[in-house]
C-alpha cells in the first residue's frame, strides 16, 4: 500500500465551487484541480458541480457539493502558522470578510469554516516555564480577537 499523504474533504451545500476559488484566491501558493460534475444518476441535478479539488499551500482539499445535511463547526479548524504580524493582519482580514470574528484569534470564514490565525511566537509565550509570564500572555489572549503578537509579548514580559 503506498500513501501520498491526506486529502481534506469539505462538505458544501452547493458552494464547493465558489469557496474553492476564494480559498484559491487567499492563499498564495494555492491551484484550483479537477471539477467533477454529477451525471444523470444524480443525486445532484445533472452537469452540477459534484466535486472541486484545490491546493492550498500544499495542504490538498476536495470541496464536495454533498447538499444540506452537514455543516461545519468548531470542533474541527485549520491553524495557519504566521510568520509576523502583517501575515495575521492580512489572514485575518481576509478570511474574516464576510464571516465571523471568534476570540483568541478563531474566525469562522464566510462558508462557515473555522480558522486559527497564529503568529510565530505564540506557543512559546503561552507555553514558558516560568508559570507567571506564561498566564499573563495567556489571559492577554483571552481578550483578544485578532491576536496582536506584539502585545501578547509585552503581557508577556511585564512583570
Amino acid at each position: 500500500m503506498t500513501t501520498e499523504g491526506f486529502t481534506t474533504c469539505l462538505w458544501f451545500d452547493g458552494q464547493a465551487e465558489e469557496a474553492a476559488e476564494y480559498y484559491v484566491s487567499v492563499f498564495k501558493n494555492s491551484r484550483l484541480g479537477r471539477i467533477g460534475r454529477y451525471s444523470e444518476a444524480g443525486p445532484g441535478p445533472a452537469g452540477s458541480v459534484m466535486t472541486v479539488e484545490f491546493e492550498l499551500n500544499g495542504q490538498r482539499f476536495v470541496g464536495v457539493n454533498g447538499g444540506p445535511e452537514f455543516t461545519f463547526n468548531e470542533a474541527v479548524s485549520f491553524q495557519i502558522d504566521c510568520a509576523d504580524q502583517a501575515e495575521v493582519d492580512y489572514y485575518w482580514s481576509s478570511l474574516a470578510d464576510g464571516g465571523e470574528e471568534g476570540p483568541c484569534g478563531w474566525l469562522k470564514d464566510r462558508y462557515g469554516l473555522s480558522w486559527q490565525v497564529v503568529p510565530e511566537g505564540l506557543t512559546e509565550l503561552l507555553l514558558d516555564p516560568d508559570g507567571a509570564k506564561a498566564a499573563r500572555a495567556t489571559a492577554a489572549m483571552m481578550t483578544m480577537k485578532k491576536l496582536d503578537i506584539a502585545a501578547l509579548r509585552r503581557a508577556h514580559d511585564e512583570g
